[in-house]
């Protein structure tokens, strides 16, 4: 057999990819992973891992090096519009939600992998893709029957595949670490401004993500209130986020299996990406090992049924910045009814 030849190519080595690669190889399939960057590197994200994200870092073996290294506890969650602040306790088992750099994630998954026995390719970016009629994918010199993209939501497989859907461009994202402002707490918050919304959370070091979402045309004027009201160096560097939206892909389209991102992009305000990304790639692991791929989309649907309509409803909120504070009123006398849809976004999926 050839050495170029594997039982299963991999495009791209974050959470997704890197946790595929090591579910693959682990069971004896012969997995290359490709990733076009090379790590440890910065990411730009939200920097949370939600409590629903550790059975799968538990299954891998790597949530103890997680916790060793630097990482913040969230205890909480706050959503702040005009003069209403409702502050809700993510409850959960132990260790619960954490912030954590995706440069320090991601690195630690990658060398997961490896040591698996995945063949991993750093600074090597996919330049050709194709198939031949005995089933085979070429990419590059590689060949292998089953082709998994991790490669996120500009997924390089899916764009040479002409797969790639069109992205929704009404709205931006912007993303940056800044010196934690003195009266920002060490939980996540929500606020919401007439131009758009700003998620923050403290990722250590004496530092803060900030994450901006509007329309193109309110974007300079909520990048200027954020500066404003949090004391912001007007030097500040900021990282662009998109597409914040597309229509899904797949997540099995013309026998390429799409995961994480790749599959389907969520609006980053619910801190559900990494979660996704690791379930979406343990279940595609799981079919592949089986030979049950043609499974596939309907246990990845499953997947995204029981939180999704959250996401779809914070959305909403945001878009509509008075009807967003509205809501934010109407739960505040009711703090029960925000708890459940704080739950259903941080609680575990069944496995």
């Amino acid at each position: 057999m050839s050495s170029n030849f594997y039982d299963v190519v991999i495009a791209g080595a974050g959470p997704a990819g890197s946790t595929c690669a090591t579910l693959c190889a682990e069971a004896g399939l012969r997995t290359l992973l490709l990733e076009k960057g090379t790590f440890p590197r910065d990411k730009v994200c939200g920097d949370c891992l939600n409590p629903g994200c550790w059975p799968v870092l538990d299954q891998l073996g790597v949530s103890n090096e997680i916790l060793a290294s630097p990482h913040l506890p969230i205890p909480n969650v706050s959503f702040v519009a005009a003069s209403h602040r409702l502050t809700l306790p993510l409850h959960s088992t132990p260790p619960g939600e954490i912030a954590i750099t995706r440069r320090l994630l991601d690195d630690i998954l990658l060398r997961r992998a490896a040591r698996a026995g995945a063949d991993v390719r750093q600074n090597t970016p996919i330049c050709t893709l194709s198939s031949d009629p005995t089933g085979l994918w070429h990419i590059g010199p590689h060949m292998t029957p089953l082709l998994v993209a991790a490669d996120g939501r500009n997924s390089t497989v899916a764009r040479l595949l002409g797969s790639a859907p069109p992205a929704h461009r009404d709205r931006v994202g912007l993303q940056s670490h800044a010196p934690t402002p003195p009266d920002l707490g060490h939980g996540i918050e929500l606020h919401l401004f007439p131009e758009g919304y700003c998620g923050t959370a403290p990722v250590g070091h004496g530092l803060t993500n900030f994450c901006l979402v509007a329309t193109a045309a309110d974007l300079t004027a909520l990048r200027s209130a954020v500066c404003t009201r949090f004391d912001l160096p007007a030097t500040l560097e900021w990282h662009a986020i998109a597409p914040l939206e597309r229509a899904p892909i797949g997540p099995l389209l013309n026998g390429v299996a799409y995961i994480g991102d790749a599959a389907r992009v969520v609006e980053p305000f619910t801190g559900e990406g990494i979660y996704y990304a690791l379930h979406s790639a343990r279940l595609a692991a799981r079919h592949i090992i089986a030979g049950t791929l043609a499974a596939y989309p309907a246990t990845h649907a499953a997947l995204y049924r029981r939180r999704l309509w959250i996401n779809r409803l914070a959305r909403w909120a945001v878009t509509h910045p008075r009807a967003g504070a509205l809501l934010l009123r109407t739960l505040s006398i009711h703090p029960p009814s925000l708890e459940f849809l704080v739950q259903r976004v941080t609680g575990p999926h069944p496995t």
